[in-house]
C-alpha cells in the first residue's frame, strides 16, 4: 500500500454537487470518508458515485444503539460496498460483539469482502477536562481510550479511531494487527481548529498509525490538489 492510499479525505460537504466537485478536484485520492452531514443529505447516492470512480469508502456514521439495531445497520451497510464502518465503543461489549458477528455472517452470505469495523474510543474534539467534568468519567483520558479500544478488540472489531497522541500506547497494548485510524492530523503550521489532540501527518505515521484522516488542510485549502501533493511529499520523506 502506498503512502497516499493511507490518507482518508472526508467529504464533509452538505450536497452531492459539492461532493462531486471535491472528487473532480482530487481524482488522485483513493479513500474517502462519508459522514453524517453528507449521508443525511444525499443518502446512498454518494456510494454509487464513489463506486463508479473505484474509490474506497469509510462510512463514518458512528453507530450507537442497542445490539440488534447495530447488527442490522452493519448488515445493511454491506449492500453499499463500504470498506470501513465506525461504531461507538460506549455501546458496550454485547453490541460490539453483535456487530462483529452480523458483519461476518453477512459477508459470508453475500460472498463479498467484509468491511472493517472500527470503534470510536473518544471524539478527538474532547479533552481531559470535558471527559471528567462534563461526561463525569472518572478515568484519565489515556486510560479511558485504552479501555474502549480493548473492549472493541475483545469483541472482535478490527481497530479503533484515536488521536495521534494515543497511538503508541494502543499499539503496545492492542498489537500490530489492530488498525488505528487517526483524525486530528494537521500539516506543520496548520491551525488545529476544533481538534484538540493533534500531530503532523509524518509524526502520526512514525508513531504507528495505519490510516490518517485529513480534511480541511486539503479540502479547505486555496489549492486542494497542491495541498494533497505537499502532504504526500511530506509522508514520502519519512
Amino acid at each position: 500500500m502506498s503512502v497516499a492510499d493511507r490518507i482518508i479525505v472526508p467529504l464533509d460537504v452538505p450536497t452531492t454537487a459539492e461532493a462531486i466537485t471535491l472528487l473532480d478536484q482530487l481524482p488522485q485520492v483513493t479513500f474517502w470518508k462519508v459522514g453524517l452531514e453528507l449521508f443525511v443529505s444525499c443518502g446512498s447516492e454518494i456510494f454509487k458515485i464513489l463506486k463508479q470512480r473505484q474509490k474506497r469508502i469509510f462510512l463514518d456514521l458512528k453507530f450507537n444503539d442497542i445490539p440488534s439495531t447495530i447488527a442490522g445497520a452493519c448488515r445493511s451497510a454491506q449492500h453499499y460496498g463500504v470498506d470501513v464502518l465506525t461504531i461507538h465503543a460506549t455501546v458496550g461489549g454485547r453490541a460490539l460483539e453483535a456487530a462483529a458477528e452480523a458483519n461476518q455472517a453477512e459477508a459470508e452470505a453475500s460472498g463479498q469482502p467484509r468491511p472493517k469495523l472500527i470503534a470510536i474510543t473518544l471524539l478527538t474534539s474532547l479533552n481531559s477536562r470535558e471527559l471528567a467534568f462534563e461526561l463525569k468519567i472518572p478515568l484519565e483520558l489515556p486510560d479511558y481510550v485504552v479501555q474502549m479500544a480493548l473492549l472493541a478488540k475483545e469483541a472482535g472489531l478490527d481497530g479503533a479511531v484515536c488521536s495521534p497522541r494515543e497511538i503508541d500506547q494502543l499499539r503496545q497494548i492492542c498489537g500490530d494487527d489492530f488498525l488505528l485510524f487517526c483524525p486530528g492530523v494537521r500539516p506543520t503550521k496548520q491551525e488545529a481548529k476544533d481538534q484538540r489532540r493533534v500531530m503532523t501527518p509524518a509524526e502520526t505515521l512514525k508513531v504507528g498509525a495505519d490510516y490518517l484522516v485529513i480534511g480541511r488542510p486539503i479540502t479547505a485549502a486555496a489549492d486542494p490538489p497542491l495541498a494533497w501533493e505537499q502532504i504526500c511529499e511530506e509522508l514520502a520523506a519519512i
